[in-house]
C-alpha cells in the first residue's frame, strides 16, 4: 500500500512537471507556417489567404484596431482604375457594399441623399457591387468579421522589440520577439507595417528619402524646386518673415531656412504625413473642434497670410462618406499635411515616434481651432468651419481622432528587383507580376523652404499619371537572397521614392498582402526560399482567386 502511495505521489509530481504541462509549450504556442508582423489592410488579407491555403498565421500586432489607414480615416478610396482591384481586395469592397445595402447602415443620412460620388468612380457600384467611400467603424468591422470568420489569431498591443536581435540562422528568420516578452516562430515572416521595422531588425536592405533622377534614370524622383503640380503651392508672393519683408525679423514657424537641394538631387526626406480626420456637419453627430493643450496660434500665421492672398479653396478635399461624414484630407499649400515634421520618423524610437504623432495631432488640431476661431480668419469660410466638428461616433476610444497617422513613406526595402517610374510608364516590363497599381505618381510637399527671391514656396508634391494600369513584380515584395529567404514584404516594397508614391494605395496595400501570402503557401510547402518560388505555380494560383496581374 505505502508503494502504491509513493507511486502515485511520484506520478504526480512527474505530472506536474512534464506529463500534465500545457499540451503545447509557450514556444509551441507562438509558432505558425506564417507569422505576420503589423496591423494593416495587407496583414489581415495576408492572413485570410494564409487561413484559406491552409496555413497556420499568427498576426503580431502592434496595433490595437485592424486595418490601418482603411479603417483610420481614409473611406474615400484612392482606386485608380478599380478593374484591376481583384481577388481579396475586391471582396473587402464587396463586403463594405453588402453593409451598405441594408437601412442600419444609414443612421445621420438617407441612402438617397448620399449621392454617389467617389475619386473617379462610383461610390457605390451597383453593377460590380462594390462599395468604394466608407465609414471608418465600418471597414474595421469588415477586417473583424474576416478575422473571427477564419479563425485567424491576432495577438493585439504586440510591438516588435527592435533591441533585440532577430533570430536569424543560414539566412533565415527563426524567431522575432516583442517588448511584452513573446517569442514567434515561423516558416514565413511578413513585413506588413508601414515602417518596415520587421524588415530593417532582420538585416534587410532599405532606403529612406529620394534617390536622384541619375539613380534608376527618371524624371519626377529627387529634388523637385520649380514643379508645381495639384494645388499645394502658395500662388501669391507671401513673406516667411515675422515682419513681412524684414529677414532680421526671423522666421514664421514651419518654414526651413535650409537650402532645398538642387533640381534632381537625392536626399533624405519624406513626404509629408496628417491624419485622415473624419469629420461631420451633422448637429447630433458633432463634437466642436477641441483646443489642443499648448495652442499657438504663431504656428498658423502662415495660413493667415494665404487667407489674405484671397484664396478660397480651403474646404477642397472635405470628401463626403455616407451618413454626413468626411474623409478630410490636405489641400492646398498650408492645410493638413505637416510639411518637414516627420523626417526622422522611419528610424525613430518608439518613444520619438510618439512625439512626432501627438505633434501632428496637435498641429493638426490646432489648424481646425484656428480656422474655426480665430478672428483673422475671413468671415465666410470661418462660418462654414463653425458647422463642422469631430464625428462623435468615429474612433470613440479615443476622443474621436484617428488613431492612425497617415503614414505615407517611411522605409522602402532595395529587393531583388527594384520598381520605378519606367515600369510604372511601361518604357521597361515588370518581370513576375503578382497584382496591379493605377494611381496617378503620387507625392506630397516634401518640404517648405525660402526662394531666392525672399518668398516663400512649397517643394516635393508631384502628381503624374502612370497612363493606365501597370503591373507589379514579385520581386519587389522579397529581399535579396543574401539577405533573407523566408521575409515578405507587401508594404515597404522595393521601389523608388516616385514609383512608390502610386504603389502605396491600401487596395494595392491588400493586392500585395494577398499575393505574398499565397507566394508563402508554395514556399512551405516545397520547403524553399521565397527567393526559388515557382512563377508559374504562383500565376496560375493567383489566377484562379481572381487576382488581375496584368492587362493584356
Amino acid at each position: 500500500m505505502k508503494q502504491k502511495v509513493y507511486y502515485l505521489l511520484l506520478l504526480s509530481l512527474l505530472c506536474i512537471g512534464f506529463s500534465c504541462a500545457p499540451e503545447h509549450s509557450s514556444s509551441d504556442e507562438n509558432t505558425a507556417d506564417i507569422i505576420i508582423y503589423g496591423g494593416t489592410s495587407a496583414a489581415i488579407i495576408a492572413a485570410v489567404e494564409a487561413s484559406q491555403n491552409g496555413n497556420s498565421v499568427i498576426v503580431v500586432s502592434p496595433d490595437t484596431h485592424l486595418g490601418g489607414l482603411t479603417s483610420g480615416g481614409l473611406g474615400f478610396t484612392d482606386t485608380g482604375d478599380k478593374s484591376v482591384i481583384g481577388g481579396l481586395a475586391r471582396e473587402f469592397y464587396h463586403r463594405l457594399y453588402q453593409h451598405y445595402t441594408t437601412d442600419s447602415a444609414w443612421i445621420w443620412e438617407n441612402r438617397s441623399d448620399f449621392g454617389n460620388k467617389g475619386q473617379g468612380t462610383p461610390a457605390i457600384d451597383g453593377a460590380n457591387r462594390t462599395m468604394w467611400i466608407f465609414e471608418p467603424h465600418a471597414a474595421e468591422q469588415v477586417y473583424e468579421d474576416l478575422v473571427k470568420e477564419y479563425n485567424i489569431r491576432v495577438d493585439r498591443d504586440e510591438w516588435l522589440d527592435r533591441n533585440a536581435e532577430v533570430e536569424k540562422e543560414n539566412g533565415r528568420i527563426i524567431s522575432i520577439s516583442t517588448l511584452n516578452g513573446k517569442t514567434y516562430r515561423g516558416k514565413i515572416f511578413m513585413d506588413a507595417t508601414y515602417e518596415g521595422d520587421l524588415m530593417a531588425a532582420a538585416g534587410v536592405s532599405y532606403t529612406v528619402g529620394r534617390e536622384s533622377t541619375a539613380q534608376y534614370d527618371e524624371e519626377w524622383n529627387g529634388v523637385q524646386t520649380g514643379v508645381l503640380h495639384h494645388q499645394h503651392w502658395f500662388h501669391s508672393d507671401i513673406s516667411p518673415y515675422v515682419i513681412p519683408g524684414d529677414p532680421t525679423s526671423g522666421v514664421l514657424p514651419l518654414i526651413s531656412t535650409e537650402h532645398p537641394g538642387e533640381k534632381g538631387s537625392g536626399d533624405d526626406k519624406i513626404q509629408a504625413y496628417c491624419f485622415r480626420t473624419c469629420l461631420t456637419n451633422h448637429p447630433d453627430n458633432r463634437v466642436p473642434f477641441p483646443k489642443p493643450e499648448g495652442y499657438d496660434s504663431t504656428q498658423y500665421e502662415l495660413l493667415h497670410r494665404m487667407f489674405q492672398t484671397g484664396r478660397k479653396d480651403f474646404f477642397q478635399k472635405f470628401d463626403m462618406i455616407p451618413n454626413r461624414k468626411t474623409d478630410t484630407n490636405n489641400h492646398g499649400p498650408f492645410s493638413s499635411d505637416h510639411i518637414g515634421m516627420n523626417y526622422d520618423y522611419p528610424e525613430a524610437s518608439y518613444e520619438r515616434r510618439r512625439e512626432i504623432i501627438k505633434d501632428h495631432e496637435q498641429y493638426q488640431k490646432g489648424l481646425y481651432w484656428f480656422v474655426a476661431n480665430d478672428p483673422r480668419v475671413p468671415e465666410d469660410i470661418q462660418s462654414r468651419m463653425k458647422n463642422w466638428g469631430l464625428a462623435k461616433d468615429e474612433f470613440v476610444d479615443n476622443d474621436n481622432w484617428p488613431h492612425q497617422i497617415y503614414v505615407r513613406e517611411a522605409r522602402r526595402m532595395v529587393g531583388e528587383f527594384v520598381m520605378t517610374e519606367n515600369e510604372l510608364l511601361k518604357r521597361q516590363p515588370t518581370p513576375k507580376p503578382v497584382g496591379m497599381g493605377s494611381y496617378t505618381m503620387d507625392s506630397h510637399n516634401v518640404q517648405r523652404y525660402i526662394k531666392p527671391d525672399g518668398f516663400v514656396q512649397n517643394e516635393g508634391d508631384i502628381g503624374v499619371s502612370t497612363k493606365g494600369p501597370y503591373s507589379i513584380s514579385y520581386e519587389s515584395l522579397v529581399p535579396k537572397r543574401e539577405d533573407c529567404e523566408n521575409l515578405i514584404v507587401p508594404v515597404c516594397v522595393s521601389a523608388s521614392h516616385i514609383a512608390f508614391g502610386s504603389i502605396r494605395m491600401e487596395p494595392v496595400f491588400m493586392i500585395l498582402g494577398q499575393s505574398g501570402a499565397a507566394a508563402a503557401a508554395i514556399a512551405i510547402e516545397n520547403e524553399i526560399a521565397v527567393q526559388d518560388v515557382d512563377y508559374d505555380q504562383l500565376r496560375k494560383d493567383l489566377d484562379e482567386k481572381g487576382q488581375i496581374l496584368s492587362i493584356d
